[in-house]
């Protein structure tokens, strides 16, 4: 698995989870590619972390093509809910749980009445509608329940 830092032509950043390298080219060449916050299509990657060439660290190595997926080949269960995992655990560490404040403090956010931020909480449908309605874009989560033990 690949995770890739991208950017859109209108400065968004986001990261794009790929089977590999091939993967991501082949996507972006079939126009797949877009920003989730504007849906613009000129994606990009960008630099990241354990890509920067620090002069004394050597780089990673890259795994050898036979130690990669084949992009059609079918995922099981268990690798899917391991994906599904890894990308809750990021939103949880990289958003603040406003909770049934959500609709008043994604306003607040979008007027600069707030420091811009990612959130998560709780939204009835309609508050996500009349969300939409004013341009503020929201994205309704799937609940997350981790397997009891």
């Amino acid at each position: 698995m690949k995770v890739l830092d991208l950017v859109c032509p209108h400065g968004h950043t986001f990261e794009g989870w790929f089977a590999s390298e091939a993967d991501y080219a082949g996507q972006q060449q079939r126009g797949l590619l877009v920003c989730p916050i504007c849906d613009a299509g000129d994606i990009r990657k960008r630099p990241s972390a354990p890509r920067l060439n620090l002069g004394h660290a050597a780089a990673p190595a890259e795994p050898t093509p036979a130690a990669q997926p084949a992009t059609d080949a079918p995922m099981s269960p268990s690798a899917i809910k391991a994906i599904v995992h890894e990308v809750v655990q990021q939103v949880l560490a990289r958003t603040e749980d406003v909770g049934e404040r959500f609709a008043d403090e994604a306003r607040r956010i979008h007027h600069g009445q707030a420091p811009e931020r990612g959130i998560r909480g709780q939204a009835s449908a309609a508050e996500r509608e009349a969300l939409a309605d004013e341009g503020i874009e929201v994205m309704a989560l799937p609940v997350w329940r981790p397997a009891r033990h």
